[in-house]
This record gives structure tokens, C-alpha cells and sequence, in this order.
């Protein structure tokens, strides 16, 4: 593939013989869309296994429109998600428009307003979505792009289509692993061009909040920040770290200079990975899997 011409390029693909594109009708789709990258997934609901994993990463466009419609042009060379025979398809937007309200305090009619206090909102070209949090006390408010939003249901109408923001899947796997460690840890996720951190307390949500990062160092400094805003010390807060970071790389290295008690987290437990997927390293793509927890 052109990457110029076409505006978008396969990082990544992983593909489970179990695939059959005859039991399309009983898999749950999952897409999550930023600005520059795009990942998908396809689940067998039946057991929960993994079929499927793709990562894209998307030029540089000024526009939603031009976004949709290089995403359009991408799944038309893309016959699987063209398909619409799935059983759900579950839609992640990375965006910073989005606002995390505790469900006491929510009130429909007033989402724009949530919104409006840390984003700017145009309601003529922009959706307003809130989703309630399953383990968590929250309802995260968030803004989707009407060309977008309209488009992916236009696209699959025989499918059940949800949306939701990528911190809502990260909150929501992050309680769910928590489960299993029963500590109040500090919990990374290093994407492309953002750091995004959660804190529990007690086995709920603390703190969440993400940060874009133009330099390295920039994610040294968020961190203690948090962490001393936490009233937690450097010394002894174990921090769990996902994403875009190799075990073995400078960065890492860079990361445990400064915070000791640094650790990799897993693959969610909830999932099942064929032997295909080992190429790729436990901590990575975790907020993707997540969304599958995402009801």
C-alpha cells in the first residue's frame, strides 16, 4: 500500500487461524479511532478469544472530514470491515473532549455544559455521547465528530453500534486488573503523543486524566506531579505501565531512573490469545482490549 497516496500505513497485523469470515454474525468488532492511528480488533463472543488485530497509523489531515474520509477509503480496501453481519460493534474515540462527572451530580441536559468547562464544543459539528461506567462511579461525557459518528452508523446498520471514549476503556481495565493485585497503585498508559494516568484508591477510581507529550522528559514530570498531588511518595508508589514502550528500550530505562517500583502490566485475563499473538508484548494495546469490557 501507497502510504502517500492511500494517507495510511499497517504497522501491525496479527490473524488467529480460528478466524472464519462464515461466524462473522457471532463476533464483536471493536475500532478505536484517533487523529493519527487507528487500531481494531475482532473477539469471538462465543469464547472471548482474540482473532484479530490491526494497527494503523493515519497522515496528518486539517479536517474531520478529510479523516472520515481516509478511514473510508481504508475499510473499502478493508473487505472484513465493509462486513456488517457483526454481532456488536464497539467504537472508541481518543480525543481530549470528554469530562468524567460522578453519577450523583450527572444530568443529562446538561452535558454540553460538562463538556464546555475544559473543551471547546460546536454542537452544529459535533455529537455529544456520555457512557455510564460499569466498576466505576462515573459517567464520561464526550464529543465525536457528527461526520464520523454518522458515517460508522451509516455504515453498519444491521449491528449493534456503541460508542465510547478510550478512557472509559482504560478506567475500566484498569479496575478490572486491579482486582487481582488488590493495591492502589499508580497505572500508566503511554500512547502515541499522550500519557494517560489513573489512580484508585480502595479499588475505585481516584484519579484520571491525560496529558499530551512533546518531549520525553515531559512524561517524567507529569507523573511526579501526579504522584506528589496524590499525596503519595516517589519512593514507594508502585506504578503499573501499558503501551507504546519496549521492555528493553532507552525509554524504560529513562522511566526507572526516577520511579523504582516500575512494573509492566499484563494482557487482560477476561481475553484468550492463540500462540500468533505472542509477537506482540503482554503491556501493549491494552487500552484496545479494554473496550471489550465496554457495555
Amino acid at each position: 500500500m501507497n502510504t502517500t497516496t492511500a494517507g495510511y500505513k499497517l504497522i501491525k497485523k496479527i490473524k488467529d487461524a480460528k478466524f472464519d469470515v462464515e461466524n462473522l454474525h457471532q463476533y464483536n468488532l471493536l475500532l478505536q479511532i484517533g487523529v493519527r492511528d487507528l487500531q481494531v480488533s475482532i473477539i469471538d463472543s462465543t469464547n472471548n478469544r482474540v482473532l484479530l488485530l490491526e494497527d494503523y497509523v493515519l497522515a496528518s489531515v486539517k479536517t474531520y472530514k478529510e479523516l472520515q474520509q481516509m478511514l473510508a477509503s481504508l475499510f473499502e480496501e478493508h473487505h472484513l470491515l465493509m462486513a456488517g453481519f457483526w454481532k456488536t460493534v464497539k467504537v472508541s474515540i481518543k480525543n481530549s473532549k470528554f469530562s468524567l462527572v460522578p453519577s450523583s451530580l450527572f444530568v443529562k441536559e446538561a452535558v454540553v455544559d460538562y463538556l464546555k468547562l475544559n473543551s471547546k464544543i460546536n454542537t452544529e459539528t459535533e455529537e455529544i455521547l456520555y457512557y455510564k461506567h460499569i466498576q466505576s462511579d462515573a459517567i464520561c461525557v464526550f464529543a465525536i465528530s457528527k461526520v464520523i459518528h454518522n458515517w460508522l452508523i451509516k455504515l453498519y446498520p444491521n449491528a449493534e453500534v456503541g460508542f465510547i471514549h478510550q478512557s472509559s476503556a482504560l478506567i475500566e481495565g484498569v479496575i478490572n486488573f486491579s482486582k487481582s493485585t488488590k493495591k492502589d497503585s499508580i497505572y500508566l498508559y503511554i500512547d502515541r503523543f499522550k500519557l494517560h494516568i489513573l489512580s484508585l484508591k480502595g479499588g475505585e477510581l481516584e484519579y484520571y486524566n491525560q496529558f499530551t507529550i512533546k518531549q520525553f522528559n515531559e512524561y517524567i514530570r507529569y507523573i511526579l506531579l501526579v504522584i506528589n498531588g496524590l499525596s503519595k511518595t516517589q519512593k514507594n508508589t508502585e506504578v503499573v505501565m501499558w503501551g507504546y514502550i519496549g521492555k528493553q528500550s532507552p525509554h524504560y530505562n529513562e522511566f526507572y531512573k526516577y520511579i523504582k517500583n516500575i512494573s509492566f502490566g499484563d494482557r487482560p485475563d477476561y481475553l484468550k490469545f492463540g500462540f500468533v499473538f505472542d509477537e506482540i508484548q503482554d503491556h501493549h494495546f491494552f487500552d484496545l482490549y479494554s473496550v471489550h469490557l465496554c457495555s
